[in-house]
């Protein structure tokens, strides 16, 4: 990806947080280079298909490089805890992996902080919340709607402006499958509505090849082709 194209990307992601924040959404950060943050708003809020009312929903938690293994991650959790209390709010949910995935958090450090597993959802998606009211009804993946399949032929992408990398590297995928005489067909999604619908639990990118879902990796325009090579 180029400088002017990720920088672009960027300005999109940043668009897309103060979007957000007028919904309520909570951007903190430990370090001025943004490689330790936290994103969080309240769940009926959320660009993801789940019932959670009165929940906080951890949008994004970051912990990069060497700022890793210093406790910034319980800080950072300590912060969305707080805000969620003083709101009145009944307990925190996030979206894990059931295996270590590179674009969703480790579950076991969710586990370690008092989280446990409410819901399940293909192929690998776990929910985890942590409860501040115990008779409050538990979060759940929303039924996902029949219609909401991928019928479309060759390779089709959704994704948001969640991320910058999935904004900023879509054209350049295109361009490859172009080449390669492979369909393509890229769904932004812009609403919160088009994400809670759309047929994807990970609504920041997600990859699928004549129907059958592939990947939610953000990946390079090489690393692309040789994907086409295997499934083609």
């Amino acid at each position: 990806m180029g400088a002017k194209q990720y920088e672009q990307a960027v300005i999109e992601k940043k668009k897309w947080l103060s979007d957000r924040m007028e919904e309520g959404l909570v951007f903190y950060r430990l370090d001025e280079r943004a490689k330790v943050f936290i994103e969080y708003l309240p769940a009926d809020k959320a660009w993801a298909p789940i019932a959670a009312p009165n929940y906080m929903y951890i949008n994004c938690l970051w912990v990069s490089g060497k700022y890793k293994n210093q406790g910034y991650a319980k800080r950072l959790l300590d912060k969305c805890k707080e805000d969620a209390a003083a709101l009145g709010m009944d307990g925190i949910v996030h979206i894990v992996g059931s295996k270590k995935l590179p674009y969703l958090s480790d579950k076991r450090f969710f586990e370690h902080m008092g989280f446990k597993v409410v819901d399940q959802a293909d192929p690998y998606f776990e929910l985890v919340a942590l409860q501040l009211n115990e008779s409050a009804a538990l979060p759940a993946f929303k039924k996902m709607d029949e219609n909401a399949s991928v019928n479309e032929k060759g390779i089709v992408i959704y994704f948001s402006a969640q991320c910058p990398f999935a904004v900023g590297i879509v054209e350049e995928l295109r361009e490859v499958a172009v080449n390669k005489g492979v369909l393509f067909t890229a769904h932004r999604l812009i609403t919160r509505d088009e994400s809670q619908y759309a047929p994807v639990i990970w609504s920041t990118f997600a990859l699928f090849y004549d129907g059958k879902f592939i990947t939610h990796e953000i990946m390079s325009p090489n690393k692309f082709e040789k994907l086409l090579t295997t499934i083609l």
